[in-house]
């Protein structure tokens, strides 16, 4: 047993609080750029920059304006970009089908920034909904139900698109049993042994994704629908470790947990549990509720930005998908 005093007044636990140099001795956790992944919302057009309402500081960008963000990124030291596209409704169908398109938008995106910063990472999200008539993540029966199989089939196709185009790495958002097997092994078939997969393995079915579904135009799109039938129930921790255990077993790389903060026990739980490289999405709806409140006074934005990315890295996660990417980057460099 240890010899050491362990009661006051000999431990005096503000001791190494009181000075800056020994706070930052004891420190625990850090957060650095390359935690960082910058999602970008994307648009056909040239020169085109659209405010999104809800996410105040966030646009959709057109190509030639996403290349703009890279370069800061690569200054910045932020490692990876995450495309997600909003296409027109002319283009949205059933059955997705401008997933799969060679020449579509994220292929053509994923092009050009791998020619013009090919050590950028570029991930792509795999999932049908910014394409499909009805808002869904897949294809759909009669009565509404998202098909599995049918979609996994529409998934692979979609990746492949992105693995040719020269994409770093994948994410299936779409929560559909057996996707991630299924992708592995089209990418080992094909040749595509480096492309990497981040699984949303344990993506819940959240109220938090309302300004997300604005900025790829699919709100519209799924009305009054839900996605109860694939995403998580809210309510479940236990079953995201099935997940999780699932996917890892399927060949993904890495898995994250989505939504962030209202998550972050499912964050311990899956690092402690499994030890693979994990990462927390914090999501549009986090992002605009922070906004909001400092909009309105009632926030410091910079202090309350970094004491969330700190959450996450205290919980576990190796890496945040976050809107605030750029802001926590540019106040890293000035503070460095």
């Amino acid at each position: 047993m240890s010899t050491i005093p362990v009661q006051f007044p000999a431990t005096r636990m503000r001791r190494m609080r009181r000075d800056p140099f020994s706070r930052a001795m004891v420190r625990e956790n850090t957060i650095t750029s390359s935690d960082l992944i910058y999602p970008v919302f994307i648009v056909d057009g040239v020169n085109q920059r659209q405010p999104i309402s809800a996410m105040p500081g966030i646009e959709r960008l057109s190509v030639d304006l996403l290349l703009q963000v890279a370069e800061e990124c690569v200054g910045l030291g932020i490692p990876v970009l995450a495309l997600f596209p909003s296409i027109d409704a002319s283009l949205k169908t059933a059955d997705g089908i401008e997933a799969v398109n060679p020449d579509g938008l994220i292929p053509r995106a994923v092009r050009a920034l791998k020619a013009r910063f090919p050590a950028l990472g570029v991930l792509t999200d795999i999932a049908l909904d910014p394409y499909t008539s009805h808002g869904q993540d897949g294809l759909i029966d009669t009565n509404g139900y998202v098909l599995n199989d049918e979609t996994t089939a529409m998934l692979i196709r979609q990746a492949l698109c992105h693995a040719q185009a020269g994409v770093d790495v994948v994410a299936p958002s779409d929560m559909m049993d057996g996707r991630i097997g299924a992708l592995r092994q089209a990418f080992e078939e094909r040749g595509f042994i480096h492309t990497r997969i981040m699984a949303y393995s344990a993506k819940y079915a959240s109220a938090f994704y309302g300004p997300f579904r604005e900025a790829v135009s699919s709100a519209a799109s799924l009305g009054k629908s839900d996605k109860f039938t694939y995403q998580m129930d809210p309510a479940n921790g236990n079953e995201a470790l099935r997940e999780v255990a699932l996917d890892i077993a399927e060949g993904a790389d890495m898995v994250m947990v989505k939504p962030g903060m209202p998550y972050l026990d499912i964050v311990r739980r899956v690092k402690e549990e499994f030890k693979v490289p994990t990462f927390a999405y914090q999501v549009s709806g986090e992002y605009a509720m922070i906004k909001a409140a400092v909009q309105n006074g009632w926030l410091d934005h910079d202090k309350v930005m970094m004491e969330a990315m700190m959450a996450f890295k205290r919980a576990g996660a190796d890496g945040v998908l976050t809107y605030f990417a750029l802001d926590i980057a540019r106040l890293l460099k000035a503070n460095a």
